[in-house]
């Protein structure tokens, strides 16, 4: 009886923990485009592009500690 409704709740969570790690790493995508296209760049485009990133890998981090597999993770994101 709970282990069925555990599952459902995990397999719940891991959907929102990709979907938000989706989300954040167009935030990222984003914030290194502005960051690229911008001639004068400030600390405050700078300072968010590291957070955007800073983010999307403390998500990312935490989907493969809960070994969460989706079609979008890749690990080449350790790249830069």
């Amino acid at each position: 009886m709970f282990g069925a409704k555990q599952q459902k709740l995990r397999r719940e969570y891991d959907d929102r923990l990709l979907e938000t790690i989706e989300r954040v790493k167009e935030e990222w995508d984003h914030a290194k485009q502005t960051e690229l296209a911008v001639a004068d760049v400030d600390e405050e485009i700078t300072s968010q592009a590291k957070l955007a990133r800073q983010k999307y890998l403390f998500l990312y981090r935490e989907a493969r500690l809960r070994q969460v597999h989706g079609h979008h993770i890749q690990a080449s994101v350790f790249d830069f």
